[in-house]
């Protein structure tokens, strides 16, 4: 097998951005808690926690939701021995996404849970989703300067059907969305369902 130094440090430059930019984000919902001195009505916790319970559950969706995208972009980056200018920016591009997303959750949090909002957050967190598998589609398509040569061919299927689980799941939330801020919340907990459908699919191919 040929190497490729400046292709493999890409990739570890690569790594290192998306990594920083995922530990923002993180950093950044916490940011978008409420703090005890935003309202001098609160005088304990407890009314802070009672009138912005919602914020929080916002807060804790969101950060739910970038901890399995990174740990989607863990699983495709352990295949991967190199990298691209066009691979690169399908990845840059991903995490445009993520931060628009970041940005729809906190415009969301200032505006009130329309639906027209949760629908928009829903597609920004489409958009991460799509960016996501149109890279690893890439990378398969030039598996032998791209892919770990010890990665299988049954591995490599495992993971093309694992990561289509997120962006169907943002997909179905959006109509969720016009039903209710309750209920767009609670679809998002419909993953775990459809990642297991996606398994199986796989496993009876």
């Amino acid at each position: 097998m040929s190497h490729h130094p400046q292709r493999e440090e890409q990739l570890n430059r690569l790594t290192r951005v998306v990594d920083v930019v995922f530990a923002l984000v993180i950093w950044r919902a916490f940011m978008l808690l409420p703090h005890a001195g935003e309202n001098p009505e609160w005088t304990s916790v407890a009314d802070m926690l009672a009138d912005e319970w919602q914020v929080f559950g916002v807060v804790l969706l969101l950060t739910l939701i970038v901890i399995i995208y990174w740990q989607q972009h863990n699983m495709i980056t352990r295949h991967l021995i190199a990298t691209d200018a066009r691979h690169s920016g399908l990845a840059i591009f991903q995490l445009l996404f993520l931060l628009l997303f970041l940005y729809a959750i906190s415009q969301g949090l200032q505006l009130g849970a329309s639906a027209s909002q949760r629908a928009f957050e829903s597609s920004t967190a489409v958009l991460v989703g799509v960016l996501s598998n149109l890279s690893w589609r890439y990378a398969t398509r030039n598996r032998k300067r791209m892919i770990d040569p010890e990665a299988s061919d049954e591995k490599i299927d495992q993971v093309s059907h694992q990561i289509l689980a997120e962006p169907v799941t943002a997909v179905i939330t959006i109509p969720f969305a016009f039903m209710g801020p309750w209920f767009w919340e609670l679809s998002w907990f419909l993953y775990p369902l459809i990642r297991k459908f996606f398994s199986r699919i796989r496993k009876n191919a």
